[in-house]
């Protein structure tokens, strides 16, 4: 479709000695339009087969234990209308086969009764049993708060973080979210920031350099030393911040941090490092106190 026609004339040269004119010809510059929904490119497919096993997941289960309880009925069917003695003779080649379908069968049912015991465990998040808190560091500037508070709520609104807890030089900077009861009702229960960087997750975390992911913290038995987060905790991130603090991120579900959570929470560690460091290296008396 012609689009439209531009035209071009011919600019003098400026000069002492002009080159020779040369005659000056409209040109044309043609587009073509693509009509919506004209698009017939590749779409994606759908696995039929995938989602009605999905759907029947009971009946797919099941479905060995009845193949094979027909093939019994079928071999004894057989064996009764044959003529053939009732007791298998290992001379007689339909015998044979008889023993060999019958092995089959067992083997068909003996795989449904195994499919229907063992089930995938099904990973759906908890509500997290504590109080709701949000205590911030008094000292730091209004920049500092409003970026870490920038983290937390992204940080609950992708993820399946529902704790956050940062801790740099021996002292708690933040605690958001849902934490643990204290002795006193309705209370969250308060950080020992000496005692979590003298255990031995933040040691090991702090040796590695890495971040730590604790997939399932019920298997681990450095839980006791989070004492601050929920007692349903599901998950566990320790990210350090350079060699002076770290940042513990509690979640709902288990496994529920991905590969991408956990490479974006590295880089948000990086950038709470340097934004605390640059802040408390310009303070020295308050990393004291």
């Amino acid at each position: 479709m012609e689009a439209g026609r531009i035209l071009h004339f011919g600019i003098p040269w400026i000069t002492g000695r002009s080159p020779p004119r040369l005659p000056n010809f409209p040109r044309f510059i043609c587009a073509s339009s693509i009509q919506r929904g004209s698009y017939k490119g590749p779409k994606p497919g759908r696995d039929w087969i995938a989602d009605w096993v999905s759907k029947n997941d009971d009946a797919v289960r099941s479905m060995p234990i009845y193949v094979g309880g027909a093939s019994l009925l079928a071999v004894l069917f057989n064996r009764a209308i044959s003529g053939i003695a009732p007791v298998a003779d290992a001379s007689s080649s339909q015998s044979r086969a008889d023993l060999l379908t019958l092995g089959l069968a067992v083997t068909n049912v003996l795989t449904g009764l195994v499919w229907l015991s063992i089930r995938p465990k099904s990973i759906t998040p908890v509500e997290p049993q504590g109080v709701e808190c949000q205590v911030i560091y008094s000292h730091l500037p209004e920049s500092v708060v409003s970026e870490i508070l920038w983290v937390w709520e992204s940080l609950s609104a992708v993820t399946c973080c529902k704790s956050l807890v940062i801790v740099y030089d021996c002292q708690c900077i933040v605690q958001i979210g849902v934490a643990a009861k204290s002795l006193n009702i309705d209370e969250p229960f308060a950080v020992d920031a000496a005692k979590l960087m003298q255990g031995s997750l933040y040691q090991g975390v702090l040796k590695s350099g890495a971040q730590s992911y604790l997939a399932n913290l019920s298997l681990y038995p450095g839980r006791s030393e989070l004492p601050f987060l929920p007692s349903n905790t599901q998950a566990v991130i320790l990210q350090p911040l350079g060699d002076r603090g770290i940042a513990v991120l509690g979640g709902d579900t288990i496994r529920g941090f991905t590969t991408s959570d956990q490479t974006w929470i590295t880089y948000i560690g990086e950038k709470l490092d340097a934004t605390l460091a640059k802040y408390m290296s310009s303070m020295p008396s308050v990393v004291h106190e």
